[in-house]
């Protein structure tokens, strides 16, 4: 069972399709998008930054919670210098990209416990290893994933649960690319040594690495091309 939040836009939805596709058991979520009535009996409406709701969630599917992929794509960006921060929505992007996260983490955590199998991926991003101005709210809860990947790494470990980050660069597709201004795209591809942004395939690609490496745990994967 693979479950992606965040499911229905940019990278969430591109992974949801093509796992769908290979014909896999998946499910997903979606807070503020719309989505055709076909699609929500495998796609629920759940705002992660809410645990009851996230909870409540769980309890709708747990009849389906076997062999559990989580793969964690919802987030939030706010761009403002941080002197002049809105202070409600600096702590919205925490709140979604960080304690939203660690809500659907924990309410799947007991049954991969019991089962002795889980997978755990978050998306981190290069925001968090390299200076970037006006998304301070961003990097920090990126960087946050961290620090948090590695203590329940050290917790789950031995039940065969693995939680490991994608540290995501510049791709062809969801948040990365569509927070650039267009003026700035060029001079972001050239600090890129193959001066190209990440095609979507290669995260499709990572993920399935990560779900079959039973050894890698409590890590943080550079997918940047090589950004400097």
């Amino acid at each position: 069972m693979i479950i992606i939040t965040g499911a229905s836009r940019g990278i969430g939805k591109y992974l949801f399709e093509r796992f769908r596709n290979a014909g896999e058991e998946i499910l997903g979520t979606y807070n503020s998008t719309k989505i055709c009535d076909l699609e929500k009996e495998i796609l629920f409406k759940v705002d992660i930054t809410n645990f009851d709701e996230v909870s409540n969630w769980i309890k709708v599917i747990e009849i389906k919670l076997d062999h559990i992929i989580l793969v964690n794509c919802a987030a939030k960006n706010y761009n403002s210098f941080a002197h002049k921060a809105d202070i409600p929505n600096w702590e919205s992007v925490i709140k979604t990209n960080l304690i939203g996260t660690f809500h659907v983490i924990r309410s799947l955590l007991p049954y991969m416990r019991n089962q002795n199998f889980g997978r755990i991926i978050n998306f981190s991003s290069v925001t968090a290893q390299i200076p970037t101005p006006g998304i301070s709210a961003y990097a920090a809860s990126k960087s946050g994933l961290w620090g948090m990947t590695k203590s329940i790494a050290a917790e789950n470990g031995s039940k065969g649960i693995t939680i490991n980050n994608i540290n995501l660069g510049y791709a062809d597709i969801g948040m990365g690319i569509n927070d650039v201004p267009i003026e700035y795209v060029n001079s972001i591809k050239n600090k890129i040594p193959g001066g190209k942004f990440c095609p979507p395939e290669e995260i499709f690609e990572t993920i399935k690495y990560i779900i079959n490496c039973e050894y890698l745990n409590g890590a943080s994967i550079d997918i940047n091309g090589a950004l400097i």
